[in-house]
């Protein structure tokens, strides 16, 4: 391990999370996945010593010296090829991660290095970034500064490997942030600039992070106080379904930042003249100042450069012939090992496994395809926001265009929008996204409410469940949908436990009816579930003969010894949890609630007259079903006039940060098949 250089060590370091070395047990243990297959591979083929951190002062250089480029240029390689490996091991891996943005900003980071690195006085050294998927860059400036042994970096994004798919400070050494979601970082920096009036601070955007209505409160806060703030934009004109330029005609970053009052320079973002020149102006400029770097998305790395491959983790079809053509034979060769993992565990009483948010996605589509092209375009309005490959939502989009917009990263504005469509009686918003963004549409979702707008929405990636991208993107507060009071307009909160009843539950829930208008919130996972079976091992729980009922739970297993209640990929864990529990003559049963918010009486009186309850489910602990079913069972009608009598109560849920990865997630939070025998165990025997 090198000494830890401390040229970007800023107010926020936390220096009590120890460094990353390749002598400790989890180095070993990360390793041990492999069985050994890496014993003849060079498990990180590049020399880091090579990076020349060089010093250049932007206040009185004017331009770069024919050294100074060289220097420059040679970093730039090396960081793009390392970030190209080590990202492209996640694509291996399985593990996911995203390499093009981090590729792409490389030039500003490594100019600005030089810049802290001359002048520490004048700089806040960190390298704030509003997206926080190119968490890459953080990484190997961790690794080049000594925080973490660059052997480590193979395990990008994978369980327990504290190198998460965006930076959380705490967690990785080195790190000093944490970026949240996407384009929620300028208000941040505001704030950071305001306390230290004498440093400038540098913000890396993006075009799609710029999206963001938050964004345009921040840029008009920075010009009111006249904050040092540094914006650097990507503007690659990539997001994860096409081209801003297609589908936001209009939308142009230099027009929307200079009208907010910022002085804003273009630049060739390849160009490195252009560049310097762009982010030197952006420096002795006093006040806030944004460069917009113009670049084609991974340039240089074939079959990805200039299109949306890049966004995500670079195959390792196309990685590999590109570190070869680099003169990188050993990274190539490391990336041709197989690394993927998957979850040990063998699952009772479950069928294949399969998405649910992609059979939402299709069902919707299948039921627009029924009604007629006239119903169809008066009634139904579907906006997506730059995520209809993960929502399924992209088959609505190939099959009826004309009642299809493509947007962007916009999510307030898109519910509203949606919201405003559904105001008609006779009329229906639908709306998709990742659940962990509901949270930002707190206020919007009333609106709608307020206007009794019939708003149909998906919400994919619930939970932790395969959530590589870590605790930002963890869907956790689903019940802020229902924010409304009593006697508001109809809301339901829907979350199926399989593939069989999520088509069922939409087939049910989106055609508008009188009986089935308003907002209609449904979540999915974006793991694969299995197909639950009943106690034969063969019939399926939602198969042939399966009606959804709104607001009723439903009984999975019977059981004397008490129940437990839950839903969505907890449902299935908990499944086998209670056949394993049975076996050992436990006789606890199995409730699935997949209409959340809704009590359903009779089920609750039954609950009740247990022995126990015991709520387990894949949302936060704080704010879940369980922060709300031990208040529904002391007012159910067994509580109140049974006696007195009432069943014990316990909860499982997401109550910590995530621990990275996909299926380790659940490990992590404890609802795994085996956490939860152990906690009715312990019920029963107090």
């Amino acid at each position: 391990m090198t000494d830890i250089d401390e040229t970007h060590k800023s107010f926020s370091h936390l220096s009590s999370v120890p460094p990353m070395t390749t002598s400790s047990a989890l180095y070993a243990e990360l390793g041990a996945v492999l069985k050994g297959d890496d014993a003849d591979v060079n498990p990180f083929p590049f020399s880091l010593s090579s990076y020349q951190k060089i010093s250049i002062n932007p206040f009185e250089t004017e331009s770069l010296s024919t050294e100074q480029e060289a220097a420059i240029t040679s970093n730039i390689n090396l960081c793009r090829d390392v970030i190209t490996f080590f990202t492209s091991c996640g694509n291996k891996s399985g593990y996911g991660g995203h390499t093009g943005g981090a590729f792409d900003t490389v030039p500003e980071v490594v100019l600005f290095d030089a810049f802290f690195r001359a002048c520490p006085e004048k700089f806040i050294p960190v390298f704030y970034d509003e997206a926080g998927h190119r968490v890459a860059t953080q990484y190997l400036m961790a690794a080049l500064d000594g925080y973490i042994s660059p052997e480590f970096l193979r395990f990008y994004r994978k369980g327990k490997s504290q190198l998460p798919g965006h930076p959380e400070l705490g967690l990785t050494p080195g790190i000093q942030f944490s970026s949240g979601r996407l384009g929620h970082m300028w208000g941040t920096v505001n704030g950071i600039a305001l306390a230290n009036p004498d440093k400038n601070i540098l913000l890396l955007g993006s075009d799609g992070s710029q999206m963001e209505g938050n964004n345009a409160e921040a840029a008009r806060l920075a010009v009111a106080q006249n904050l040092n703030v540094k914006l650097i934009v990507d503007d690659n004109d990539i997001t994860i379904t096409g081209n801003p330029t297609k589908y936001l005609p209009g939308f142009a970053l230099e027009k929307t930042l200079s009208g907010h009052g910022l002085t804003v320079k273009v630049a060739k973002g390849e160009d490195l003249t252009e560049m310097y020149d762009a982010v030197r102006a952006a420096i002795i400029h006093k006040g806030p100042y944004a460069v917009v770097a113009k670049r084609s998305m991974a340039p240089g790395i074939i079959g990805v450069e200039g299109t949306s491959n890049g966004h995500d983790a670079v195959n390792a079809s196309f990685a590999i012939p590109y570190l070869e053509g680099r003169g990188h034979p050993k990274a190539a060769a490391y990336l041709k090992l197989t690394t993927k993992t998957s979850d040990p565990y063998e699952y009772q009483a479950c069928g294949k496994m399969d998405a649910m948010r992609k059979v939402v996605g299709q069902t919707v589509t299948d039921v627009l395809t029924s009604m007629t092209p006239e119903d169809r375009k008066e009634q139904i309005m579907v906006i997506d926001s730059d995520l209809g490959g993960s929502t399924n939502f992209n088959k609505i989009q190939a099959a009826h265009p004309e009642i299809y917009i493509q947007s962007g990263v916009m999510e307030r504005g898109n519910f509203a929008a949606a919201a405003g469509f559904g105001m008609h009686p006779n009329k229906q918003g639908v709306f998709s996204t990742f659940a962990a963004f509901l949270e930002m549409l707190c206020s919007e979702i009333t609106m709608a409410r307020l206007n009794r707008s019939n708003v149909f929405s998906h919400f994919s990636h619930s939970g932790v469940d395969d959530m590589a991208d870590n605790s930002c993107h963890f869907g956790l507060n689903h019940f802020f949908a229902d924010n409304g009071l009593e006697d508001g307009y109809d809301t339901k909160l829907y979350f199926p436990a399989d593939c069989n009843q999520a088509k069922k539950l939409v087939e049910t829930t989106f055609p508008l009816t009188e009986t089935n208008k308003g907002l209609r919130f449904v979540f999915t996972t974006r793991s694969k579930t299995p197909i639950l079976l009943k106690e034969d091992g063969v019939t399926e729980v939602y198969g042939d003969g399966y009606t959804f009922v709104p607001g009723k739970d439903e009984i999975i297993r019977e059981g004397t010894a008490g129940y437990i209640v839950s839903f969505g990929d907890a449902l299935y864990r908990s499944l086998d949890a209670v056949v394993a529990l049975k076996a050992e003559g436990i006789d606890i049963g199995l409730i699935n609630k997949p209409t959340l918010n809704v009590v359903d009486e009779q089920m609750m009186n039954k609950i009740a007259a247990s022995p126990l309850c015991l709520v387990v489910e894949c949302l936060g602990k704080k704010t879940g079903l369980g922060s709300k079913f031990g208040t529904w069972l002391l007012m159910s009608e067994q509580a109140q006039n049974g006696g007195g009598s009432l069943c014990k109560f316990g909860s499982i849920a997401t109550h910590h940060e995530g621990c990275g990865g996909l299926w380790e997630q659940a490990y992590g939070q404890g609802y795994d098949s085996l956490s939860v025998q152990k906690k009715i165990k312990s019920m029963l025997a107090k």
